[in-house]
């Protein structure tokens, strides 16, 4: 049995009561203290991910740099996962949609994960960061215009703001037109809420964008994964934007809403960049809590445990992050060492645009509301009881209605005026205020296209 890997002295195991759950109002609620927990049996324990599913969970930086950093013994085919093939995990988990195989990047290995990598970083590289940070300006003025000119003069962030905005930039991305825009963020959106038939509507609009491309391509990333030497097929092109999609936008809504409610807060200090936020996001919140499972190609032993060759185990982007051995030392660390992107060959490729989309919108939206603050205290804030996104339930604010202009080109990337703010003027129910965002027939992508349009 092979050894890399030992934490001498560490009680083996796991907590004497059973696995601990990693979902529900309890987990939700302090997931810290799980972790804490599961630290106790060492850098891994097992844990239920969802009811009856099994999985080993690494809660140590170390262990979970190392693992990350070894394909040859840690591999990301779930094929292989053994309860699965066993049928010893229910047909309609809440599990199997995040840990079963796609044919994209994040489940290969090898030859095969180097050719698809290849092609969706050279892809997104060809991407332009002003276009990059014209788009999130122009998604959030359309979304800030949608309630920051309202009498309530209130609004939640997540629904209203930090969930859509990455949708609308990733539609743009991929050179969705309208009516497939539309369906593209229904489908993802269903997706992460467990609706019925959500996969589908990704699915089928995902395949008329891209028979789209093949008659008229464009400057986009859904034409350049298409045209890259890889040759992908067009099943392997929907793959890999359903993985940009869901590995982009979720984690993406939930750094900007953790973000912009840690800038608010009130212990933030005043002074500190924007930027800041975000890496404090990333080290203290990780939007991708638990995730990337890797499968022992071997039994491995871990600090005291057997990893059993084929059984899935779960790095804790989010415990390794908070590890009390690394916190101790993490001022002396770079501020890009934390694991919120991952590590090694399956490494995010998009990490630097993400961290410039999750700024550009925290500034934006204080840009734009120069005046809002929280009307909750951040520590009281919820989180979502899930186990695979670190994301708060609600981010409710308040602010002095004002109408938001159209930002038709970029704007530097400045502090807002914190000064006080003189209320506006009290409109009558009908009033121009109340109207100041028309509505349009369509979906949340069409709306937008025709709000940049001035329709």
């Amino acid at each position: 049995m092979q050894q890399p890997f030992n934490t001498p002295g560490t009680p083996p195991g796991c907590p004497a009561h059973g696995n601990v759950r990693l979902f529900g109002p309890e987990f939700g609620s302090d997931p810290e203290a799980r972790y804490a927990e599961l630290r106790a049996a060492g850098p891994s324990a097992p844990v239920d991910i969802a009811p009856g599913v099994e999985v080993e969970l690494v809660t140590s930086y170390d262990a979970s740099l190392y693992i990350l950093q070894n394909p040859a013994w840690f591999v990301r085919d779930s094929r292989r996962w053994n309860a699965l093939n066993e049928g010893r995990v229910p047909a309609d988990s809440p599990a199997l949609p995040m840990l079963c195989y796609r044919p994209n990047a994040l489940f290969s290995d090898g030859a095969a994960h180097a050719r698809l990598r290849q092609a969706v970083t050279d892809s997104l590289a060809t991407v332009n960061e002003l276009h990059l940070i014209r788009q999130v300006q122009q998604s959030a003025d359309y979304l800030i215009s949608r309630f920051g000119s309202e009498l309530r003069g209130q609004a939640e962030l997540m629904a209203e703001y930090a969930q859509p905005l990455p949708l609308l930039v990733f539609s743009d991305l991929f050179g969705c037109p309208p009516e497939i825009g539309d369906r593209v963020i229904v489908g993802i959106s269903g997706l992460f809420e467990g609706t019925p038939g959500a996969d589908e509507v990704l699915g089928g609009a995902l395949a008329e964008l891209i028979a789209l491309k093949r008659s008229r391509p464009g400057e986009d990333v859904t034409t350049r994964l298409m045209a890259h030497p890889a040759g992908l097929t067009d099943e392997e092109v929907l793959h890999q934007l359903v993985t940009l999609l869901s590995g982009g936008t979720a984690p993406l809504a939930a750094a900007i809403g953790t973000s912009s409610a840690l800038y608010l807060g009130e212990d933030w200090q005043a002074g500190l960049p924007i930027e800041d936020a975000v890496v404090q996001t990333l080290w203290n919140y990780a939007p991708i809590a638990n995730y990337a499972a890797h499968y022992p190609t071997h039994d491995v032993e871990l600090g005291g445990r057997t990893l059993r060759a084929n059984d899935p185990v779960l790095i804790s982007f989010a415990a390794a992050n908070t590890d009390p051995k690394l916190t101790e030392h993490r001022e002396q660390l770079s501020g890009k060492a934390h694991l919120a992107f991952g590590a090694g060959p399956h490494a995010c490729p998009a990490k630097d645009p993400a961290f410039m989309i999750a700024v550009t919108a925290v500034e934006s939206l204080l840009n734009r509301l120069p005046d809002v603050e929280l009307r909750v205290p951040f520590k009281d804030l919820s989180w979502v009881p899930a186990p695979w996104s670190r994301s708060l339930v609600t981010v409710p604010v308040r602010f002095t209605p004002r109408q938001v202009p159209f930002a038709a080109t970029p704007q530097a990337h400045t502090l807002p005026d914190r000064t006080p703010v003189a209320p506006a003027p009290q409109q009558p129910a009908g009033g121009p205020a109340a109207h100041a965002a028309p509505q349009h027939k369509g979906g949340l992508f069409s709306r937008f296209l025709a709000w940049t349009r001035g329709e």
